[in-house]
């Protein structure tokens, strides 16, 4: 009810604005439907709500509450207290599957054996490496021995003990080749633009983090056979080839063969982060790269878009030749995801639900994306959304002689959690277009209205 409160006194629910049902917001919010009409209910006697038949539950029209005369500015949302958060990456976390998770979990722990109550493999318990193969296999085209899959907390966790084994496995084969090339340690290349913490986890190895180039047709591959410059020393490739973060491109088939080709001539490795695969719209999602070389290609998935990054499922899918150094650096790194969480989530994909939710998630960021691209042609035209249709974000081109950083502080002041295009941006890389990178899967069915209106009136406004 506070929230509810504030929303109307600041004037972020304007007067005559229709609520969500108390069915639709009791089930965003995952709480019982009386609560809410409880909430409901004490807001209209309070005057702050109104309610008739047919016409559903609306902000009550007041006259608005007298500005103090003080001569400064209004009130402004807080930054860093974001009313909607647009950021890349965020799932709709409301619509995580509480019901059938809570089932899976019983189902799993009742079928459990003692033993899995114990340590167990560091590889991860063999029943989700067995159902993960299969999956991976049937929806990714990912070629997955279960003996190959090692379970991690997290896409991070994973990258950092790749990085560890880059660096170790790298550095000594290359120790005289180092020498000849004036000193230079081994480099994971990486994409022009991409989440500075993984670049971070590769750098704090030892490793240096060359970056390729990104155009329409995707990463530019192709620079990995030059060898030269910047790229001398290669020995690793960090790429999102399915959907490029954030650029939002798919890497071109002649640039898949293009990077293959370099892994197998350069005894080099492709670590491919496959963040949002199943979440394609406007056509059946583009495989794996891994299918096309197994032996030259580390698969990285994970449950956080998905399901919700708070359960820190993750999954690798290696080359023979590096599951046993990879187990040893885990050794070092021993953080797995709880057993029981392992075994629900085995439980979940074999029962059909993870796909179901899966099929139903897809749906719902589809309509959002597509509300996205519609409401800013009609009250942003200059604004335009690029990128494929898929996963859980979109990058929207700013105008002509807009300024990105300004316009990310005026969508804060209008309580949006944005981010700008240039924050993914790698140091060595010089600055490209102005741009926002805009999430549409963390808001809940009921604000997602909301914060469509308030990014078009940030987008619509003259800025300098």
């Amino acid at each position: 009810m506070d929230a509810l409160r504030e929303a109307v006194r600041t004037g972020r629910l304007v007067p005559g604005t229709r609520l969500p049902s108390s069915r639709t917001l009791a089930a965003d919010l995952g709480i019982a439907r009386n609560t809410v009409a409880d909430a409901y209910a004490e807001l209209v006697a309070e005057g702050w709500l109104t309610s008739r038949q047919g016409s559903g539950t609306r902000v009550a029209r007041r006259a608005a509450p007298r500005t103090p005369a003080t001569g400064g500015s209004p009130a402004r949302p807080v930054r860093g207290r974001a009313t909607h958060n647009l950021r890349a990456g965020s799932p709709d976390l409301g619509s995580f599957p509480r019901a059938e998770w809570l089932a899976a979990s019983r189902r799993a722990l009742t079928a459990a054996s003692p033993e899995a109550f114990d340590y167990g493999d560091q590889r991860g318990r063999v029943e989700l490496r067995t159902v993960l193969a299969d999956y991976l296999a049937r929806t990714r085209g990912v070629y997955a021995d279960p003996e190959r899959v090692v379970l991690c907390s997290g896409f991070v966790h994973g990258l950092t003990l790749m990085a560890q084994v880059l660096a170790a496995r790298r550095g000594k084969a290359r120790t005289v080749g180092r020498a000849q090339a004036g000193g230079r340690a081994p480099a994971v290349a990486v994409e022009s633009y991409q989440l500075g913490i993984h670049r971070d986890i590769l750098t704090a190895a030892g490793l240096r983090t060359p970056a390729l180039a990104i155009d329409r047709l995707g990463t530019r591959t192709e620079e990995l056979a030059s060898g030269q410059g910047r790229l001398r020393g290669v020995d690793a490739v960090l790429m999102t080839p399915a959907h490029q973060f954030p650029i939002g491109a798919p890497l071109h088939p002649d640039r898949r063969a293009a990077v293959v080709d370099w892994a197998r001539g350069a005894d080099g490795l492709i670590l491919e982060d496959d963040y949002d695969g199943e979440f394609r719209y406007d056509r059946q999602p583009v495989g794996a790269l891994q299918g096309l070389d197994p032996e030259r290609i580390v698969y990285m998935g994970t449950a956080s878009k998905s399901l919700a990054p708070g359960l820190r499922l993750a999954w690798m899918v290696l080359p023979e030749a590096l599951v046993g150094e990879v187990i040893r650096a885990k050794g070092e790194a021993p953080a797995v995801p709880s057993a029981m969480d392992q075994l629900t989530l085995a439980e979940f994909i074999s029962s059909g639900a993870y796909d179901r939710h899966v099929r139903s998630m897809r749906l719902r960021y589809r309509r959002r994306r597509d509300q996205l691209v519609r409401t800013l042609a009609e009250h942003a035209p200059e604004s335009r959304v690029t990128g494929i249709a898929a996963g859980l974000h979109a990058v929207v081109e700013l105008p002509p002689d807009t300024d990105e950083r300004a316009t990310v502080e005026a969508a804060a002041r209008e309580g949006l959690a944005v981010e700008a295009l240039s924050g993914f941006r790698h140091p060595s890389v010089p600055p490209g277009r102005d741009a926002l990178v805009v999430g549409y899967g963390a808001p809940t069915d009921s604000a997602w209205t909301g914060a469509l209106a308030a990014l078009c009136r940030v987008l619509h406004r003259p800025l300098t």
